[in-house]
């Protein structure tokens, strides 16, 4: 189901940046600190780095996520964030159809291999997920119209269980359920609240990421 869910939300993206203007590619997302652009070209080389674990994965080797680390993966994002609309939006469009085509003619080895992603070890089997996740959560942050409302019931679904044991995991013992605002609220605030995107009355941030 998440490899589909990356599809459609590859496809979803590319549709709300028809008619990305130079002037609103230079301006500024809800992401504090970063442009339009700085969150395209992040989205474009996440697929670049999806791709390049599970090459590396299919020849039994484990790669670094990003070639360099965070420190270099940073400075690419930075590099490429100036560009025009145009340049931004066909990179977004190419990285994700070569990770499309990747993962379609990937062997099925390659999901129970663990890779070196950036947040630790990981079997390849979650990083459909978590691009699900970077796409359809990134979208929302470039302040073109999308909001966590829109997210994708089935997307909520597979995620909002993951992120909240997450959270679970970082509680006291014993404190396992979320909050009663937090559980009144709609799946979509919810997940976004987790997901440092929403605010729900009554509650500190999530602090999951």
């Amino acid at each position: 189901m998440a490899l589909a869910g990356c599809v459609e939300a590859h496809g979803g993206l590319l549709a709300s940046l028809d008619g990305l203007t130079d002037e609103v590619a230079a301006g500024p997302s809800l992401l504090p600190g970063w442009s339009v652009g700085h969150v395209l070209t992040h989205i474009a080389r996440n697929a670049d780095s999806f791709v390049r674990l599970t090459v590396a994965a299919a020849d039994g080797r484990a790669v670094p996520q990003y070639e360099g680390g965070m420190t270099a993966r940073n400075a690419e994002i930075d590099a490429g964030a100036g560009r025009s609309a145009a340049a931004l939006v066909a990179d977004v469009r190419e990285s994700a159809a070569a990770l499309d085509a990747c993962w379609a003619s990937a062997p099925e080895s390659v999901w129970a291999f663990t890779g070196e992603t950036a947040l630790g070890p990981a079997l390849l089997s979650e990083l459909p997920v978590r691009r699900w996740r970077e796409v359809t959560v990134h979208r929302s942050d470039l302040g073109l119209g999308t909001t966590p409302d829109h997210w994708p019931s089935a997307y909520v679904r597979l995620d909002l269980p993951r992120l909240t044991m997450l959270w679970a995991s970082r509680r006291p013992m014993g404190l396992t359920t979320l909050p009663p605002e937090a559980l009144a609220a709609t799946p979509q605030v919810r997940l976004a609240w987790l997901l440092g995107r929403a605010t729900i009355d009554g509650l500190e941030p999530a602090g999951v990421f």
